[in-house]
C-alpha cells in the first residue's frame, strides 16, 4: 500500500454562463483540462518533489488529493484510502500547506491550533503543540492574534496547522514562498526531521534548489501531465548540471523527446 496513488487521474474545469443563466445552462465550451490521465505513486517515507511552471496543475492535484475539487475521471487515494469513497480516513492521512495566507482573524496561534486540532478529534494535544511552534520559532507568538502576525509569520501557523494531527503525509504547497532565510532553515530542518521518522512529504516549489537538496525523487508537470518522473540524481545526471538546468531541459523539449526521461 503506498502512501499516495493517483490512477489516471483528470479535471476538466467546464465553464458556465454567468448569472441566472449559469442555472438553466449546459457548460459552454470545452472546458480547461487541468490535469490529463496523470498516473503516480509516492511510497511511504519519500521526500518527493512535484514541480512544473505556473498553470502546470499541481495545485488542482494537490486540490484532488485534499478532496478540494473532484477528478472528472480516475481515482486518488492517501494511505490505501479512497478520497471520495472513503474521504475522512483519507483526510486524517494528509497535512496541506496551501498556497495563500488562509486564517481566522479571531483567534490567537494557540487558540487556532487548538481548533485545529479539535477537527480531528485530538484534545489536551498542547505538548505536540508546543514542540511544533518551538520548531517553528513561533513559541514567543503563541498567545497573539492571528491579525497581528506579519505574512511571514501568518505562514508558519499554516505550517503547524498542516503539522498539528500528526498526518503520516504532509503536503507543502510553495511553503517558502516570501519568506525569510531564517524561517526557511528552520523549516526544512524540521521537516528533514518528520521525513527521517517516516512521515511522506511531498513538496511543490519554484525555488528548484530546494528540491534538488532535499528530495528523493521528481516529477515534472507541464500542460496537465507528467513530462519526467524519476530519481532526483537521476534527473541531475541526463542534464549533466543541476535540477534548474534539467527543469528548463525538459520544459523546453518536444513533446516527442519527453518520453526519454520518463521511467
Amino acid at each position: 500500500m503506498s502512501a499516495v496513488s493517483f490512477e489516471h487521474v483528470s479535471k476538466v474545469f467546464m465553464p458556465r454562463a454567468t448569472g441566472w443563466r449559469g442555472l438553466v445552462r449546459a457548460p459552454i465550451g470545452a472546458g480547461l483540462q487541468a490535469l490529463d490521465d496523470v498516473s503516480l505513486t509516492i511510497e511511504h517515507g519519500e521526500f518527493f518533489a512535484l514541480l512544473g511552471p505556473n498553470g502546470a496543475g499541481k495545485t488542482t492535484l494537490i486540490s484532488v488529493l485534499a478532496g478540494l475539487c473532484q477528478a472528472t475521471q480516475g481515482r486518488a487515494s492517501v494511505c490505501g484510502h479512497d478520497v471520495v469513497t472513503d474521504y475522512q480516513a483519507a483526510r486524517r492521512s494528509l497535512g496541506v500547506v496551501p498556497q495563500e495566507l488562509v486564517y481566522d482573524p479571531f483567534f490567537t496561534v494557540r487558540e487556532t491550533l487548538r481548533i485545529q486540532s479539535g477537527y480531528f478529534g485530538f484534545r489536551r494535544n498542547d505538548d505536540w503543540i508546543d514542540e511544533i511552534l518551538a520548531n517553528l520559532g513561533l513559541s514567543d507568538k503563541a498567545n497573539e492574534n492571528m491579525r497581528a502576525l506579519s505574512g511571514g509569520m501568518k505562514r508558519r501557523v499554516l505550517v503547524a496547522q498542516a503539522l498539528v494531527h500528526r498526518p503520516p503525509v504532509i503536503v507543502l504547497d510553495e511553503p517558502t514562498a516570501g519568506v525569510d532565510v531564517d524561517l526557511r532553515r528552520s523549516l526544512w530542518e524540521f521537516i528533514s526531521r518528520l521525513n527521517a521518522q517516516g512521515h511522506t512529504i511531498i513538496l511543490t516549489t519554484h525555488y528548484l534548489e530546494e528540491a534538488e537538496a532535499l528530495c528523493h525523487r521528481t516529477a515534472m508537470l507541464k500542460g496537465g501531465r507528467i513530462v519526467a518522473l524519476d530519481t532526483t540524481q537521476a534527473l541531475l545526471a541526463r542534464a549533466g548540471g543541476n535540477l534548474e538546468h534539467a527543469f528548463m531541459q525538459i520544459m523546453r523539449a518536444e513533446p516527442s523527446q519527453l518520453t526519454e526521461v520518463q521511467p
